[in-house]
């Protein structure tokens, strides 16, 4: 009897160890993830704090006019009434050159906008994007710039390279989207609303072809630079752009 007694013991304090070491492990495997997941957070920073458009400045200007405002967490474009004797570009004061930028953004009906990235800031370039490859934002279905061809579309690497599908939501809803630039890869790649919708080259043979290809070929500055300002366009239509952050590879 007291035999038995023992083996139970023992029994049962084997099971409790072995539930411990069970419980010690998923403990030690929360607090691993728990700081992973702090170590990614702290690698991305905010290009926006949705308090005000600080870090960002008006591209070839002194001062940011009234066109672009933050409302209730979001920086929000809208045309000036008035005649305009240009357009006004936002750009981050900091230059990137190897990046992955997160943000959400939302065109108005038949809007169109865009995000540039390798911009320089210069006297002699009028616009972003004659240095500044673009992403483009778009009302694909009621702008007509979705008529001229699928890389002129929502999530295109402008008139170069067409989303593989269209994965937007419709004007006035918010898509969330992911631009990955990587000159070490050389690799580039969009993300929209949890799709990845197209892929690139960014320097080299390939790229240098593709601009060939394009309405850019002729233009001596344009995708010439690594590293530059990152862009919003003006481009004559509200816009909407919250939760920008940007990690450097």
């Amino acid at each position: 009897m007291k035999r038995l007694v023992i083996i139970g013991c023992s029994v049962l304090a084997l099971t409790a160890c072995k539930n411990e070491n069970k419980e010690t492990e998923a403990e030690n495997m929360d607090t691993q993830e728990s700081v992973a997941m702090q170590e990614e957070e702290q690698e991305w920073h905010e290009l926006f704090n949705g308090e005000d458009l600080q870090g960002w400045k008006a591209y070839n200007k002194d001062s940011i006019s009234s066109q672009w405002k933050v409302e209730d967490g979001v920086i929000a474009f809208a045309p000036s009434a008035e005649e305009r004797e240009s357009s006004e570009n936002l750009i981050t004061e900091d230059e990137f050159e190897n990046f992955e930028m997160s943000f959400e953004w939302k065109i108005s009906e038949g809007g169109n906008s865009g995000v540039m990235w390798a911009v320089q800031e210069d006297e002699k370039y009028a616009e972003p994007y004659l240095t500044g490859p673009e992403i483009q934002v778009l009302d694909n279905q009621k702008h007509p710039d979705a008529k001229n061809g699928p890389n002129r579309t929502a999530g295109a690497l402008y008139d170069m390279v067409p989303p593989s599908e269209d994965a937007t939501k419709p004007a006035g809803e918010w898509n969330k989207e992911t631009i990955y630039i990587n000159h070490e890869e050389n690799k580039g790649w969009v993300e929209l609303n949890g799709t990845r919708v197209t892929e690139f080259p960014v320097h080299g043979e390939e790229w240098e072809e593709m601009v060939k290809k394009s309405k850019f070929s002729e233009w001596e500055g344009f995708g010439a630079n690594r590293s530059g300002h990152i862009a919003l366009q003006d481009h004559d239509d509200k816009v909407w752009y919250r939760n920008i952050k940007i990690k450097e590879l």
